[in-house]
């Protein structure tokens, strides 16, 4: 079960008309990465659960075929949580070791050595985690031997953020990577009908019980796309590792007086005479204007936002001419 019912609310304008797994990255859906990894390592059949804007993902990844799988999708009336998603697909579900991954991740960690994990302590749930060397704004996950015991709070950051690179996989904290396989006795402590989380309402509670909620640590490429600058910080390490700095979308023109570097263009972005782009996202339709310059921003059209009240955990951002833009260098 693919987890895709969020609003995507910190990568607003960015999700003004469409869900976060609905976003492109690289000319690629969010959710169709994940699809795609899922059908790599064998799982065939899914179930996507939809909420916000669901005819976004649903258009994204149709009946799941391009992606190498098989789609069902669940509609959830009013959000229900990471574990209320999974009691209101209970009966697609039921009956078999099933895997439930966050929509919003690229990663190419190893699905197959996670089961053989499960199996083997043979675990009410495993959950995968990786080392946080970086400290960032992940729950702590606490573990005796491969059992976890405990969901924290936030790591503290370096004093010096160069040593995040130099610090000792030891000395890292761990973090869920919000991929865990799971029997299907965990509904047990999944309330019906009501909202819940897994990390908060259901496995704390398990534990409790004495049942085996297993840790399996992994290692390889993971990303997580929940904000605007890391929207635009993963789609350039993507591009880096290709050996490109820069994605231009289809009908996308940029003029041969223009400079654009280090930039994600979506589909039909205009870049006029004289105009300089750096570091930034324009998302479907933008034109930037002869000679003006953005420089660390997301950018949409203004018209897509008018009269909108942004959420509350949308950066600000300002009408100029016919854009909406949003600055990263805050």
């Amino acid at each position: 079960m693919i987890l895709s019912a969020g609003y995507g609310a910190r990568l607003w304008p960015l999700t003004a008309d469409r869900t976060k797994p609905a976003l492109p990255v690289l000319g690629k859906p969010l959710v169709g990465y994940v699809a795609e990894y899922l059908a790599q390592h064998g799982i065939k059949d899914v179930i996507v659960n939809l909420h916000h804007r669901p005819e976004s993902v649903r258009t994204a990844l149709g009946d799941g075929s391009s992606f190498g799988v098989r789609l069902q999708y669940v509609h959830e009336r009013n959000i229900l949580g990471t574990s209320g998603a999974l009691d209101n697909a209970r009966n697609l579900l039921w009956g078999d070791t099933f895997v439930v991954i966050n929509g919003k991740i690229i990663t190419d960690l190893d699905l197959k050595a996670a089961l053989e994990t499960h199996r083997r302590t043979k675990a009410l749930a495993t959950l995968v985690l990786r080392r946080n060397l970086a400290r960032e704004r992940f729950s702590i996950v606490e573990t005796s031997g491969d059992l976890i015991t405990r969901f924290g709070g936030m790591p503290a950051r370096l004093e010096v953020e160069s040593k995040a690179t130099t610090a000792t996989t030891s000395e890292a904290p761990l973090m869920f990577t919000g991929i865990q396989i799971l029997e299907t006795r965990i509904f047990d402590y999944i309330p019906r009908g009501a909202f819940s989380h897994s990390t908060t309402d259901v496995y704390p509670q398990a534990i409790a019980k004495g049942e085996r909620i297993v840790a399996h640590i992994g290692e390889g490429m993971w990303y997580e796309l929940s904000t605007l600058r890391r929207y635009l910080d993963i789609s350039l390490a993507l591009l880096q590792s290709g050996g490109r700095d820069l994605y231009a979308g289809q009908n996308a023109r940029i003029d041969e007086q223009a400079e654009v570097h280090e930039s994600v263009l979506w589909d039909g972005v205009v870049i006029e005479k004289g105009a300089y782009v750096r570091r930034a996202v324009l998302a479907d339709g933008v034109r930037i204007p002869a000679h003006e310059r953005v420089e660390e921003a997301v950018v949409v059209r203004g018209e897509l936002v008018a009269g909108v009240t942004p959420p509350e955990k949308a950066l600000p951002g300002q009408f100029i001419g016919d854009n909406f833009v949003v600055s990263l260098s805050r």
